[in-house]
């Protein structure tokens, strides 16, 4: 019996520290700063409400037309992002992302936001994938390289 509430108590702590390790929530944020105009406030309250409800198409358009008023608005990119990521939408979700991280360099929230990380670090600039001079694999085909 003492055996069956140690490997009782031993569960529930492992079950405990599973729930622990969720991903956070991710809500849209609140406009503040120069671009934060009342059309613009207004439609980010409105795209939060349907993002909240999980209405993702309609907190797209909000965000969307959020960033068409305010384009230099590192929040109105992250929230518009916020919605194409959850409606599937990844490649531009990702450079809205990216966007809203490069037009808010001090925004803490933006730049170590959990949704970010898949979509690469803004620091990084991106590399090519050519190969150095001189590096290329023979070609093989039509016009193979001459043997010596």
């Amino acid at each position: 019996m003492k055996q069956v509430m140690i490997m009782g108590v031993i569960l529930a702590l492992l079950g405990t520290a599973a729930c622990s390790k969720r991903k956070p929530l991710l809500v849209p944020l609140g406009m503040i700063g120069p671009h934060a105009t009342p059309q613009v406030v207004t439609l980010t309250e409105q795209g939060t409400q349907a993002f909240n409800a999980k209405q993702f198409e309609a907190a797209k358009k909000y965000f969307e037309h959020a960033v068409s008023v305010a384009p230099q608005s590192g929040q109105a990119h992250y929230n518009y992002a916020l919605a194409l990521n959850a409606l599937g939408n990844l490649d531009l979700a990702r450079q809205h992302f990216l966007e809203a991280a490069n037009l808010a360099p001090g925004d803490t929230v933006i730049w170590n936001s959990p949704v970010l990380e898949p979509h690469g670090n803004p620091d990084t600039k991106m590399h090519s994938k050519d190969r150095p001079y001189g590096t290329r694999p023979p070609r093989f085909g039509a016009n193979p390289l001459p043997r010596f």
